[in-house]
């Protein structure tokens, strides 16, 4: 079994409508889907990605008014990673300063830049400007032209006390190899091992064992190609030994979770069906989304999340549809 790259990272904020400016306003990303925490319904789940939500260019967030700060450190995914096009850095620092959002820019290496930031909850965030060519299309927003957007996730990074148990599930288990082993780094691939099928893994034996709360990753999700492959993926996770849980229904994709040996929490997530099962491309993020098994509660849903609004940017075509002829 092949995990063919990265399908979403799910991190934990404050303030929904604070997340919301700076990841459409702010990144540029597309909100993809507006619905709740299937587990915690008071609460929203938003997805943000490419113009249609495409596995691999997703991170998602649970929104918690007022909850505590997290703490980075082992047993965690630390750093959460988007491919942007090269050459381009130098106007995100701008865009970033523009916001009064504190940026850095680190050459890892002589073929790959980064601008590292934290977002308004604190959560560790980089943009990658590699020379090989990313072709994956970006969502051209006003606040992001597509010049300069980001073409989708490139790579998490995990940081474990050991990380041997940590190399041989993504290698052994999901079927990822080893690209690269550079001082307490170790870089590992699916497919080709471009962006958005990278996992880095730094080991940090005497590091602080890290606390999951407002702005940290909750767990980090790989690709599946369908519902029936996930089945016979589960049934092997089992055998070898893990406590993996049943198939969850999250409406857009199924899942499957389990904890791996350096305590981060993965999830195996299917490509299928997508996000436009319930609404219409042109129109999505734009309606809380229930599944059915919740929609008999719709009304007391909606009195318990909080109003958010949604910039215009999102539905950009919508927007010019309706606007009244000159």
């Amino acid at each position: 079994m092949h995990t063919s790259g990265l399908h979403h990272v799910t991190a934990i904020a404050g303030a929904p409508q604070r997340n919301i400016d700076f990841y459409v306003q702010g990144l540029g990303l597309r909100l993809v889907k507006k619905t709740v925490n299937f587990d915690d319904p008071g609460t929203y789940h938003l997805y943000y990605g490419d113009d249609a939500g495409r596995p691999g260019s997703l991170l998602t967030f649970f929104p918690w008014t007022g909850i505590s700060s997290g703490r980075p450190g082992s047993g965690q995914s630390t750093s959460t990673a988007f491919s942007v096009p090269a050459g381009s850095l130098g106007w995100w620092a701008d865009h970033f300063r523009a916001l009064g959002v504190d940026s850095t820019l680190v050459a890892r290496s002589s073929d790959e830049e980064r601008l590292s930031l934290r977002d308004p909850d604190g959560l560790q965030l980089d943009l990658v400007a590699s020379s090989t060519l990313d072709p994956r299309n970006p969502w051209d927003s006003a606040s992001v032209p597509a010049e300069y957007a980001v073409r989708g996730q490139h790579s998490s990074v995990l940081t474990v006390a050991d990380p041997t148990g940590t190399v041989e599930v993504l290698t052994r288990d999901l079927g990822m190899r080893v690209l690269s082993e550079t001082g307490d780094r170790i870089r590992v691939g699916a497919g080709d091992g471009a962006a958005g099928n990278i996992v880095d893994i730094i080991a940090d034996p005497k590091g602080q064992v890290g606390l999951t709360a407002g702005g940290s990753v909750h767990h980090i999700a790989f690709r599946v190609p369908d519902k029936t492959t996930q089945e016979k993926w589960r049934a092997e996770l089992v055998d070898r030994g893990y406590g993996v849980t049943a198939i969850l229904d999250r409406q857009y994709f199924t899942s499957i979770y389990f904890r791996e040996p350096g305590g981060v929490l993965f999830e195996i997530a299917t490509d299928t069906p997508g996000f436009d099962i319930d609404e219409p491309l042109l129109e999505l993020g734009r309606s809380l989304k229930l599944p059915p098994w919740l929609e008999p509660s719709r009304e007391q849903i909606e009195h318990a999340v909080a109003p958010i609004t949604l910039p215009a940017e999102n539905n950009p075509a919508l927007v010019t549809s309706t606007r009244p002829a000159e």
